[in-house]
């Protein structure tokens, strides 16, 4: 497991989940592989390998995250369930006393890049510029900008986990432990966020753009790229780093267009985060059998009883049919997002970058061995962006634009409902016969839709209306 022996030990993934292990493409001796989804915060579950979580370890975890809170100042006074200060503070330790500013020569490399990618974007997709500025970061700078959109991403899972065995415990154990909770409170907001400071400071340091993951991490309408990062990724690459400078500036410009001109996908991608940490559930059924024959005055008396108790039982988390199908429709939308990405730039760069299909698949190839951004989403969401999945969606949106071309293809985002679903991507024949059909037409104008909607039903409440005063009319003869 990559989890640790303890509850305090930090895993090298945020909250602790696992890479799945089912990628027919995921190599055994891949880094990235794990024991599985359902690990959050970094708690080992199940009985196999190193055991279950042993909630008999809380003084453990106490007395050490204890001595954490007395060497960091005032963390405790931030609340919520993740101390996002001690995030922040940990990930830039991370990169060091000295983290050198954009030059601004780079600065003037990156605005060329982004500017030339623009112009070949114009040709490759209906969609208009999204960014209303490129900016060149530095890893502390890429930690700032996204730490707002970390939040919403780490929030709904740490509060379901967070919260969650607590709410099992009788009413009695509540009342004699509440003292207990109010600092296991603090203490798993420092925990927490030392886990996710850890992680985002290894990230910073290695991703080369604000979407590196498909997600909008940045600020609206801001383009951004990592300089320092792209020059160490370009190093042994074959290609010249103004050219990868270039490509990268294009996928980061395609990434700002689809999710400026498609208002309700950012909404979509993190809403599947928060429906995923609603599904959480945890088996807690071995505690409450021991809870149910204790005398609180024990409690009182001997403290400790209440660790034996938290003993009995490990914290599972139980994969519920909600989180299966947030974790399913998640995948597959940022899927679709790369492999659109993927087809738009593939054509906006043609043959103007030669080394433009070599690059794509060593982007493949660092995506496939579980590179640091795959891994920290991964493990925050319990979920893998499978490379089958991305080459799939990137085959059905090259036939889509070349049998029903660039209007058509890009009128797809005009609505969730009209995006292809996993079924889909395996089998897409059907789903492009839809759209040559006029499939993707129905959303067009959405207020006359719902107009028509609405008159159906009219329609079909008058009929029933009549059918039933029909009715009346023959029983009174």
């Amino acid at each position: 497991m990559r989890g640790s022996s303890t509850v305090v030990g930090m895993s090298d993934f945020p909250f602790g989940f696992s890479n799945r292990d089912d990628d027919p493409e995921r190599k055994p001796g891949d880094q990235s592989s794990g024991s599985g989804a359902n690990n959050p915060f970094g708690f080992p579950i199940g009985g196999q390998g190193g055991g279950g979580f042993d909630p008999s370890q809380l003084g453990q975890m106490l007395s050490q995250l204890g001595a954490m809170f007395s060497s960091m100042g005032q963390p405790g006074s931030q609340g919520g369930p993740v101390n996002y200060d001690i995030a922040k503070r940990l990930a830039r330790q991370q990169l060091g006393t000295t983290v050198a500013p954009v030059s601004a020569g780079a600065q003037s490399a990156v605005n060329d890049a982004a500017h030339l990618a623009e112009l070949w974007l114009d040709a490759a997709t209906t969609f208009p510029a999204g960014a209303t500025k490129t900016v060149a970061w530095t890893a502390n700078d890429w930690i700032e900008e996204t730490l707002p959109t970390w939040k919403r991403l780490c929030d709904p899972v740490a509060e379901q986990v967070s919260g969650m065995w607590t709410s099992t415990l009788p009413a009695e154990a509540k009342e004699f432990a509440a003292p207990m909770f109010g600092m296991l409170g603090q203490m798993g907001g420092l925990a927490f966020g030392s886990q996710l400071g850890q992680a985002l400071g290894q990230l910073a340091k290695e991703v080369l753009t604000s979407t590196d993951i498909g997600l909008p991490l940045g600020p609206d309408g801001t383009a951004a790229l990592m300089p320092a990062a792209i020059s160490e990724f370009s190093e042994g690459l074959e290609q010249p780093e103004s050219e990868i400078l270039v490509y990268l500036a294009a996928r980061e410009a395609a990434h700002q267009r689809l999710f400026a001109h498609v208002p309700w996908l950012r909404q979509q991608v993190l809403g599947a985060v928060e429906d995923y940490a609603r599904g959480i559930k945890m088996d807690f059924s071995a505690i409450e059998q021991a809870a149910a024959n204790l005398d609180p005055m024990t409690l009182a008396q001997d403290p400790s009883k209440l660790e034996e108790l938290l003993s009995q039982g490990t914290f599972e988390p139980q994969t519920t049919p909600e989180q299966k199908a947030a974790l399913e429709r998640l995948e597959t939308l940022l899927a679709l997002i790369e492999g659109w990405v993927e087809t738009v730039v593939a054509d906006a760069v043609g043959d103007r970058l030669p080394g433009a299909g070599a690059l794509a698949e060593t982007l493949r190839r660092r995506r496939a061995t579980g590179g640091p951004a795959e891994q920290t989403f991964a493990t925050l969401v319990g979920l893998e962006l499978r490379p089958r999945k991305v080459r799939e969606a990137a085959a059905l949106w090259r036939r889509l634009t070349t049998d029903a071309g660039l209007e058509k293809r890009d009128g797809v985002w005009a609505h969730p409902d009209l995006l292809p679903d996993s079924s889909d991507l395996d089998s897409p024949a059907g789903f492009i016969d839809s759209v040559l059909g006029g499939g993707a037409s129905a959303f067009d104008d959405p207020l006359a839709q719902l107009a028509e909607t609405e008159a159906k039903e009219r329609a079909e409440k008058e009929a029933r209306s009549d059918k039933d005063a029909e009715s009346g009319g023959e029983d009174s003869k």
